[in-house]
């Protein structure tokens, strides 16, 4: 059972939270493993790991990231731990972005670095905006989630560069 199965949702790459967060309650209180202490051994081994499948389940679709991933990774077009290449035009990009970082120390610097990610973030998101907003299973290509792909791995070289800007701070 996929984790869209189990919230009884289609397949989307953005969830709607707000939504999800009702069902989530509801199945909460659906498998919650104190209302299964009378039961047998095999039925409360059952509860538990539909409780902890739903948490996972819900951590995931908390994070745009994670939902992502799990939906590559359920399409066989992402694997754990996968060494992807990235486009040389955009890791010189990050290379340069890593020099300003390493040759700054004041905060106005620090701000123009943290604007040039940004800039940059909203670059490399504007090809997959649509796909990612509108996926319909069966109807988005291929073609269109392997560029998610490539937006999703990008997208992770700019979250650690933002890490190491907010360790400066």
């Amino acid at each position: 059972m996929t984790y869209f199965q189990l919230f009884e949702i289609p397949v989307q790459l953005k969830v709607d939270r707000t939504a999800l967060s009702k069902k989530f309650f509801e199945l909460s209180r659906t498998y919650h493993p104190d209302f299964f202490t009378n039961e047998s051994d095999e039925k409360q081994a059952e509860v538990l790991e539909k409780s902890a499948i739903l948490n996972k389940a819900w951590k995931t679709f908390q994070s745009s990231d994670a939902t992502i991933k799990y939906v590559l990774m359920e399409k066989k077009l992402l694997e754990e731990e996968e060494k992807y290449e990235l486009p040389p035009a955009f890791l010189m990009e990050v290379m340069d972005i890593n020099e300003l970082l390493m040759d700054t120390d004041d905060a106005e610097a620090t701000k123009n670095i943290q604007q040039t990610i940004d800039n940059l973030q909203a670059e490399i998101y504007e090809p997959v905006v649509k796909t990612v907003e509108e996926y319909k299973e069966g109807v988005t290509t291929e073609a269109e989630l392997l560029q998610v792909k490539d937006y999703y791995y990008k997208k992770k070289y700019l979250d650690r560069i933002r890490q190491q800007l907010a360790g400066m701070a």
